[in-house]
């Protein structure tokens, strides 16, 4: 049976979890099986970019600190080796960057997750991370804008030459 310093130190760990996941607008669980340690450090460093956190903890610990954190519905996903990605700031480049490692490695898997508080299945967090970037809509709505705005001016251009003309 396991001493209480022992059950004690699993409570605090537990409880750092669950704080560390309440602030999180980004919560992936993946399953990392068949992914070597060089591939999992170059991971690593990529999600560092975006100031997001991969951790390996026991499902048991997990499963504690979400409920802890008032969170449902991953308990079915906590099944096998899983990895805990977690950020605070932007969502969307962690779900790209895991979802670009995804595709390049057969055996990583994304299981599904949280942003923003919404419990989201592995097909959401995917199909949010297919979306451009924030800087890159922005680009294409200013170009659809400008090009509409070129358009007006032809045209008022050919209106004043025709009414010179007449």
């Amino acid at each position: 049976m396991a001493s209480e310093k022992i059950i004690n130190q699993k409570k605090e760990e537990v409880s750092k979890l669950a704080a560390k996941m309440k602030d999180a607008s980004i919560i992936l669980l993946t399953d990392y099986r068949g992914i070597n340690v060089a591939d999992v450090t170059g991971l690593r460093a990529e999600l560092r970019k975006s100031n997001s956190e991969y951790r390996v903890i026991k499902n048991n610990i997990t499963k504690r600190a979400l409920a802890e954190a008032g969170i449902e519905g991953l308990d079915e996903l906590l099944v096998g080796p899983t990895a805990v990605i977690m950020n605070n700031d932007d969502y969307l480049e962690t779900a790209k960057a895991i979802y670009s490692y995804s595709k390049e490695n057969d055996f990583y898997k994304i299981k599904g997750g949280v942003i923003d508080g919404k419990v989201m299945t592995a097909e959401e967090i995917i199909t949010l991370a297919k979306l451009p970037s924030r800087e890159t809509l922005l680009s294409m709505l200013a170009g659809a804008l400008l090009g509409n705005i070129s358009k007006l001016a032809v045209a008022l251009d050919q209106v004043k030459a025709q009414k010179e003309n007449a």
